[in-house]
């Protein structure tokens, strides 16, 4: 099965493109994220490509006036990787690793955005994620992330919002295994996983990246854990700086698992602290646990579109959909006396316990 992506040098098979290796969970995963100066607006954006199951999806969406509109498409791809478009939702890569634009066609819906990201660095490799479950592999991935400015426009219900370079957020790509699609039929003798605890913290200062992530087991021993600070300078890569040994403590909003307040020590007279402060997007829009629209579903059309939306309200602890979430934050940096102010996001996935933190459970809400 030749497609277009036969005729650029990527394949890593003796395959076809079309064909990724022999795991049904394979994927191929882009996502963006970014927010208003003032943190009134905050959007998000991801697009799946599940070869094996024959499956695209994407979705886009928009928290303002404190409603989350959420946009969301999938279609059949018939082994084509290279058409970067899913329903009104495209994506154009007009410089590898320094610049994508993001459109989304006015539709029957109420959003729409021409926006297009700039990296403000070369993108960070994270170490790779590998977790199993018993003897099954559960993930297996590569993961890139970078910090970028954006510049465009978006629009909800016709009122248009200009976007220039006072924007940031975020972006990755991940690419490998996870658990995509209809469930497996057989779990392993284990069982499935009730434990996982995930913090991610991409952060914009004004000359200077920071990220920090952690996915740690039951007893607080992390998995996959790292730090790296990069300046806005470093676009050809190689300068950032990583921190393996780093640390963090959180204390909670009670009643809950979302974090109130995170600090981390990342060793060398530096430390973060991020306060929540700003809208709390959830990762449901995106398709994350989302028991309609999880990633790789077939929806029984060629092509697949809805819309719906969630208040402040909706999305509050209670509600399964918002168990996942990104939370906009304020950032200070502290590096050996100097104290630089930013923002970013806190994303949390907390399933089970974690004894540093004192989660016990399976959902129990934080003392």
């Amino acid at each position: 099965m030749l497609t277009k992506g036969d005729d650029f040098p990527l394949h890593q098979t003796s395959e076809p493109i079309a064909f990724a290796g022999t795991d049904r969970n394979f994927y191929d995963r882009y996502f963006f994220n970014g927010y208003s100066p003032d943190g009134s607006v905050f959007f998000a954006a991801a697009m799946g490509f599940y070869p094996q199951l024959g499956i695209v999806d994407a979705s886009f969406c928009v928290i303002v006036d404190g409603v989350q509109h959420n946009l969301r498409a999938s279609r059949r791809s018939g082994g084509e990787r290279l058409d970067l478009s899913v329903g009104p939702i495209a994506i154009h890569i007009d410089a590898p690793l320094e610049m994508m634009t993001l459109r989304i066609a006015p539709n029957e819906g109420p959003l729409a955005a021409d926006l297009t990201f700039t990296g403000r660095h070369f993108p960070i490799e994270e170490p790779r994620f590998i977790r199993r479950n018993g003897t099954r592999l559960f993930m297996d991935y590569t993961r890139l992330t970078q910090n970028g400015r954006w510049s465009g426009w978006l629009a909800v219900d016709g009122a248009r919002t200009a976007v220039d370079s006072a924007w940031t957020g975020t972006r990755d790509r991940s690419w490998g295994l996870r658990p995509v699609g209809a469930s497996e039929p057989q779990p392993p003798p284990e069982g499935n996983f009730n434990q996982f605890f995930w913090l991610w913290t991409p952060c914009n200062f004004g000359d200077r990246s920071l990220f920090f992530h952690s996915n740690d087991d039951g007893a607080g021993n992390p998995w996959n854990r790292r730090a790296v600070i990069v300046g806005d300078a470093s676009i050809k890569g190689g300068t950032e700086q990583h921190f393996d040994a780093a640390t963090f403590a959180a204390h909670w909003q009670a009643g809950s698992r979302r974090i109130a307040r995170m600090t981390a020590d990342l060793g060398s007279g530096r430390s973060l602290t991020l306060t929540p402060t700003g809208p709390v997007f959830a990762m449901s829009g995106l398709g994350y646990t989302h028991p309609v629209w999880g990633h790789g579903l077939d929806h029984g059309a060629e092509v697949a579109v809805a819309h719906d939306s969630l208040t402040e309200a909706e999305r509050g602890w209670s509600n399964p959909l918002a168990m996942h979430i990104q939370a906009l934050v304020t950032a200070e940096f502290n590096d050996g006396g100097n104290t630089h102010r930013g923002a970013g996001v806190l994303e949390q996935l907390f399933v089970g316990p974690h004894a540093p933190t004192g989660l016990t459970g399976l959902m129990d809400p934080a003392a």
